[in-house]
Parts: structure tokens; C-alpha cells; sequence
């Protein structure tokens, strides 16, 4: 597919652990053509997920697929449980008993778990949760979509929590978030969710195959029983008003440390331009090509990829649009990274949207428009490349 010319983060180092007792970085592996599901899911298997736990569902049931095969091999756990909601309470089992934990699914099924996921947020319980969008609402489409952004970075269920968010927009990169959201998990002992989109899961591309291993750390709080010591309590249920507001202090804290140390992002083209693009997955893929594009046709524009959707890497994008006049946030749906978008330029720059919906995808050439639309009715310094556009030029600019 046209979209997917060039992986974005292609040439980006990963990380690969050494052979025992080396000290020195194992030899390069040829590159092989994986499916981004299959990739994701031996990413988990290298990285040392103990237990899987899911319930098929398209875009993402190669995943599942693959743990099934490949977990037992490696002596671990797999159940395909009988629907999400046992799923996700499994996992949460799991977790409270030390297990590094790996959920899949997709959007609808996604939703059955909220209430699973609060109890693991407000557990304080490590577990990686896959959600490969597909198209809504409702039942919707197979199609790739990025629809379930509000639902992933506003908390997903109920209560006062977040979970960090890692959107991968290559295969390579979703290779490598998958031991980062591993690590985060265990760090903050929280959940994380990955946002993949339906076209990142059934693609296939090229990849070093260099999964990481990642070390597991000793924990304090796991259930593995109370022969000598006290015993340990995991829950969420704090019927005391101020035992809860006692605990939900803590939950608030930790996000305020993620959000102060663990915002990522990549930026493209920022130097010098004018129009900023927004955009991450599979739409920041037809982002990078547009940019290219409109760059060429003399229209000095930028790419802004967001790696860390929550927490959102605001100040970041704030300081690479201080210089620009217009902000063109593109995504699969009908508009809701552009929410976060304007939160961030907080009125300092005209922010504008362009999305489509349904399983649809942009191409380069719509963003191309959309960016030129946005330069033409926003006031700025005009560019002076050849190929200048101006408002008389701007395919649905201003007459």
C-alpha cells in the first residue's frame, strides 16, 4: 500500500540483549518479513511475559494466534479465555501473583475490560494491554482506525487513573515499545497500554529481528504467600473514605512522575516551519509523505509524531509550533488527538483537523491539501522556495 512506503523509525537503533556472560551486543540478524501482530506478540515472548491472556477478535487475532503457538513452546502460560471480561480478570490474577502479564484485543473488546482495567489501575498491578483499533463505533468495520484515542489516554474505565500510552508507528518500533512498556509497567506498577491501529497489526514489513530481554525486577508486594513475614494485601476496594483518598494520593503522584519523566516523540522537518503536522500510527506514515511532498512544492512544513499519547508530550510540541502558523493535527477518526492538540498550543497557534473515519485512510495528497488550506488562512511570513503558495493557489483557500 502506497501508505506504507517507508517505516516510520526506520533506521532507529534497537536495543538487543547480550549474550550471557559477554558484555558485548549479540551479531546482527538478517531481516525478516514479519506481521506487525506476530512481531508484537514475540517482542512480549523475548521480553519475558510469563502468562497471555485473550479472546480472538479482528484486527489482532494473528497475535493471540501467535501466543498460542509459541507460549507453551516456551513453557509458559496462554489461555484464550471465554470472553475479554474473563480475560482481563485473569491477568489481573496473574499480576498480583508476579507474572509479567501480556492482554490483546481490539476496540469492542477493549471496551469489556475498562472495568477490569480501573481494578488493575487501582491495584497498582503491572500488565501490557495490546489494542489493535479497528473501526466504530459499534461493531463498525475491520477497518484501521484510531478511534479509541480519547478512550486510551482519558483513563478507558472508571475512577481517577491513567495509564501510560505508546503508539508505535512502524512494525521495528512496535518491536521496540513492547519491552519499553514492560519496563514502565514494572517502574510505576501500572498499566500500559499500546495503540496500534488496524493497518500496523495486519502489515508486514522488514525487521531486524533483535527482541529485547528485560530483566525482571524483585518486587515487594507480589502474593506468592506469607510463610515468614507478614502477609501482603493487593486491592482496590478502600471502603474508608480517606483510606481511599489516602490511596488515590498515591495513584496521582505516580502519573505525575510519568508525565514529568516519560514523554517521547520524534520530530521531522521542524526547523523553520510553518505548518506543524500532528499525527501518529499509520496516519503520521501518510503525514511523513505528505510532508516530503509539500516541501518540495515549496511549502515549509513539519512533522510532530507523538510516541507517549498520554502522557502527551505537550511542551515539546508547543515549543516546535512556536514558530509556526498553522498546526495540522491528521488521524483515522473524526477528531480526537486534535483535542490534546489544542490543549498543548494552548491558543498560541491556529490549530486545524483533518481525519477520516470508518476503516478510511487519508493519502498523502488530501494532507497535502489540508496543509495548504491551513497556511492559506492563517497570517504568516509567505514562503519564499519556488513553488510558493498563496491564497489564490491553496486548493480551498481563501479567494
Amino acid at each position: 500500500m502506497a501508505v506504507l512506503d517507508r517505516p516510520a523509525g526506520a533506521g532507529r537503533p534497537h536495543v538487543v540483549a547480550s549474550p550471557p556472560g559477554t558484555g558485548v551486543e549479540a551479531p546482527l540478524p538478517d531481516r525478516v518479513l514479519m506481521k506487525g501482530n506476530e512481531a508484537i506478540a514475540e517482542a512480549a515472548i523475548a521480553a519475558g511475559c510469563d502468562a497471555y491472556f485473550g479472546y480472538p477478535i479482528t484486527p489482532q487475532a494473528e497475535l493471540l494466534e501467535w501466543m498460542a503457538r509459541r507460549m507453551p513452546e516456551e513453557g509458559r502460560a496462554f489461555v484464550q479465555a471465554e470472553s475479554e471480561l474473563a480475560a482481563i480478570n485473569m491477568a489481573l490474577g496473574a499480576a498480583a501473583a508476579g507474572a509479567r502479564v501480556l492482554v490483546s484485543s481490539s476496540s469492542p473488546g477493549i471496551s469489556l475490560m475498562a472495568e477490569g482495567m480501573s481494578y488493575m489501575a487501582g491495584s497498582r498491578l503491572p500488565v501490557v494491554l495490546v489494542n489493535v483499533m479497528r473501526g466504530g463505533p459499534g461493531l463498525g468495520s475491520i477497518g484501521a482506525s484510531q478511534a479509541d484515542y480519547l478512550q486510551a489516554t482519558k483513563g478507558h474505565g472508571h475512577g481517577d487513573y491513567r495509564v501510560p500510552v505508546l503508539a508505535p508507528s512502524s512494525i521495528a518500533e512496535a518491536i521496540e515499545l513492547v519491552g519499553d512498556a514492560f519496563v514502565l509497567a514494572e517502574r510505576y506498577r501500572t498499566p500500559v497500554m499500546i495503540l496500534a491501529d488496524g493497518i500496523l497489526g495486519q502489515a508486514m514489513e522488514p525487521v531486524v529481528p533483535r527482541f529485547r530481554s528485560i530483566p525482571k525486577p524483585t518486587a515487594d508486594w507480589i502474593l506468592e504467600g506469607a510463610a515468614g513475614r507478614d502477609p501482603r494485601v493487593v486491592r482496590s476496594l478502600h471502603i474508608r473514605p480517606d483510606e481511599l483518598e489516602e490511596a488515590n494520593e498515591v495513584l496521582q503522584a505516580t502519573y505525575a512522575e510519568i508525565t514529568a519523566k516519560e514523554r517521547r516523540w520524534a520530530g521531522e522537518s521542524l526547523d523553520g516551519a510553518e505548518v506543524v503536522v500532528v499525527a501518529y500510527g499509520t496516519a503520521a506514515r501518510v503525514a511523513r509523505t505528505a510532508v516530503e511532498r509539500a516541501r518540495e512544492d515549496g511549502l515549509r512544513a513539519g512533522l510532530f509524531r507523538p510516541i507517549t499519547l498520554w502522557p502527551f508530550p505537550a511542551p515539546a510540541l508547543r515549543e516546535a509550533a512556536a514558530g509556526a502558523r498553522a498546526v495540522l493535527a491528521v488521524e483515522l477518526s473524526a477528531g480526537q488527538l486534535v483535542e490534546d492538540v489544542r490543549l498543548a498550543i494552548e491558543g498560541t497557534v491556529p490549530v486545524f483537523h483533518h481525519g477520516r473515519t470508518g476503516g478510511m485512510v487519508p493519502s498523502p495528497d488530501e494532507v497535502v491539501a489540508a496543509m495548504r488550506k491551513a497556511w492559506a488562512v492563517t497570517p504568516g511570513k509567505a514562503p519564499t522556495r519556488p513553488g510558493t503558495v498563496t491564497p489564490e493557489t491553496a486548493p480551498g483557500g481563501v479567494r
